[in-house]
């Protein structure tokens, strides 16, 4: 040991810099294998009990989507596998109608899918990763009620009242939407910050196996489209479906008793009640109220060289592209590559993931919001069906000019901003595209009706087989 000090510090090589992560969630405890693979040394501070412990593991339990950029950074810590392996795979949503009438609509081209995975589960496996590193120490029972930005001094209150104080060279604030690092950010000067609360609700239920078999097709997320509101349901590995009812609170308030609900999702799930129980839906509804859904914008994303937000501490968003999860675990590769960038110089890197972050996440953000219109109420319309289809053709013939705004969003990493730029751009294509040829093949056919007028017999059988054609095509 002796001689290899002296060796090291002849060459002058400084100790690691210590890292404190806030919140050992799905974010945070995915950051501390990042930075503890870079060797810093990294202390997670988590305010609930350790969840690998725990009887009963609180908080939600909405399943969740892993797609691809979520797997790019498990896999730069080695678990993607691991995680992968307990997923079950969704190619398509599968759109279930009054009537129970389903029509799936595929994710991507065939083999594309995203994966339901159990967020408790996920957070267990990264938490025993985390814990791998000999230079990292997992603390639970830490709530963060205060730290200093002049000196990194943070101080944590237990559950017996007794406090702590630490201080370290970087502070990674991954404690969610409420975040008590973002605190001291609210305190500087052009900080940027804004919350707002969506008027829908959601609640979960939980729909069991039926003679040991999922209830319906598991390798799908089924959504129940009605318009102002939705439910969805996710495939658990046990066979159980996880459904979320999202809806306007004031819609969840008239329900005040067990048959108040059963007439409801007679009159708008008829298809669920045998396969969730009359006598479960009574008693699951009243388990929880409603749950609130907040989408969170701020920037900067860090102050100096001292401290920087990530996952929903930065950007909490509404689940409806399923890219929270992912959007944090991007987070810390972005942060990632620019370490290498700037050569780990904090002082450049934190500036620089802020200035490349922020509008990718504000991207996500917007169209996490777009995109639950369009999961409740466009995907009941022909019109949309018809662009899906359309845009899926010409993918499929310019694949590297027209690319779906879902597949850039989850089976690539293009920038989240780019995405969106890109499918602004491509909408105004197609649309000038669709009114030139419909405007051209209006002209073109009303130039030649006045020149040989048809006999009408004749064209309906070919108009006939046209539309019978294209009608396959959009089943197949």
């Amino acid at each position: 040991g002796q001689i290899s000090e002296t060796m090291e510090g002849s060459t002058g090589r400084v100790a690691k810099k210590k890292v404190a992560v806030v919140g050992g969630g799905l974010v945070g405890a995915l950051n501390a294998c990042f930075f503890a693979k870079r060797g810093f040394d990294v202390e997670v501070f988590e305010t609930r009990e350790d969840i690998r412990l725990a009887k009963i593991v609180k908080g939600r339990s909405i399943n969740l989507a892993l797609s691809h950029r979520g797997r790019q950074a498990l896999k730069h810590v080695g678990i993607e596998e691991k995680i992968v392996s307990k997923g079950i795979p969704m190619h398509a949503r599968m759109i279930h109608s009054l009537t129970g009438k389903q029509s799936p609509i595929p994710y991507g081209k065939k083999g594309q899918y995203i994966l339901s995975v159990d967020r408790a589960n996920l957070n267990k496996v990264l938490l025993t990763e985390a814990e791998t590193y000999p230079n990292t120490k997992l603390n639970f029972d830490h709530k963060l009620q205060d730290w200093s930005v002049e000196t990194g001094l943070m101080t944590f209150v237990r559950s017996d009242g007794s406090k702590k104080q630490t201080t370290a060279d970087l502070i990674v604030g991954c404690d969610g939407a409420f975040s008590a690092t973002r605190k001291q950010f609210l305190r500087q000067t052009r900080f940027n910050y804004s919350q707002t609360y969506i008027p829908h609700g959601y609640m979960e239920l939980t729909m069991l196996p039926i003679n040991g078999e999922f209830a319906m097709r598991p390798n799908y997320l089924h959504i129940w489209p009605r318009n102002t509101f939705m439910m969805i349901a996710l495939p658990n590995l046990d066979k159980t479906f996880t459904c979320t009812l999202f809806m306007p609170f004031d819609e969840f308030e008239k329900i005040t008793t067990g048959d108040q609900v059963i007439e409801f999702f007679q009159k708008y799930f008829p298809d669920t009640i045998p396969l969730i129980g009359v006598d479960t839906l009574k008693r699951d509804y009243f388990r929880l109220p409603a749950q609130a859904m907040v989408s969170v914008k701020c920037s900067p994303y860090h102050i100096g060289d001292k401290c920087v937000l990530m996952g929903d501490a930065a950007h909490a968003v509404v689940p409806f592209y399923g890219q929270g999860m992912n959007a944090g675990f991007e987070d810390c590769n972005v942060f990632d590559e620019i370490m290498d960038q700037f050569s780990e110089d904090l002082s450049a890197v934190l500036p620089e993931y802020s200035r490349v972050r922020v509008p990718d996440d504000h991207a996500i953000a917007d169209l996490a919001m777009y995109n639950y219109v369009e999961m409740r109420a466009h995907v009941n319309s022909r019109w949309f069906l018809f662009r899906k289809y359309l845009d899926n053709l010409l993918h499929f013939l310019m694949p590297k000019t027209i690319i779906p705004l879902y597949t850039m969003v989850t089976f690539t990493r293009t920038r989240y901003h780019e995405a969106v730029a890109h499918w602004h751009w491509q909408n105004k294509v197609i649309h000038r595209g669709l009114l030139l040829s419909t405007t051209g093949a209006v002209l073109g056919g009303s130039y030649l009706l006045i020149k040989n007028p048809p006999n009408v017999n004749k064209l309906i059988i070919p108009a006939e087989k046209v539309w019978n054609r294209l009608m396959a095509l959009r089943t197949s």
